[in-house]
């Protein structure tokens, strides 16, 4: 069966692609979970305006990511938290503390799950950033200083 995809689906497309899944698999998994629908001509139309309406958006999204990245070059982020006298500090810093840090102090807002840390932060220092959306990469730098 011929269906359209409404979300990412492991395995079978990503959304506003079609898709030819078995029967079953569409009329009791994919459409009852509202992941797909069936690939009539009017689905198949607006498929195609949803995906490049994605697309335009993609596009616009990375270049203001980019933009916003360069503006952070020459940024200082400074985040304050409390430490003890070894420079551990008492609660981590994780991607949202560097999210609104960036939006108080650099005036950039870039999205959370472009900001791609390994693992929270737990220590004073100087630490870089890695950031990628997309095709757009880059990175920026902060500081964690005791309180």
């Amino acid at each position: 069966m011929k269906v359209v995809l409404t979300k990412d689906v492991k395995g079978v497309g990503r959304a506003h692609e079609s898709a030819v899944v078995a029967g079953g698999y569409a009329l009791n998994f994919l459409i009852p979970n509202k992941l797909a629908v069936a690939a009539t001509p009017a689905a198949m139309k607006e498929a195609e305006l949803r995906m490049k309406q994605a697309t335009d958006r993609a596009v616009l999204d990375a270049a203001l990511l980019a933009q916003n990245l360069a503006s952070l070059d020459e940024a200082r982020i400074v985040i304050k938290m409390k430490a003890n006298e070894k420079g551990h500090l008492y609660d981590a810093v994780g991607k949202q503390e560097i999210r609104a840090a960036m939006k108080e102090q650099a005036r950039v807002d870039v999205p959370e799950d472009a900001i791609k840390l390994e693992k929270p932060l737990k220590e004073l220092g100087t630490f870089d950033i890695p950031v990628a959306a997309g095709e757009t990469f880059g990175k920026f730098s902060i500081t964690i200083e005791a309180e």
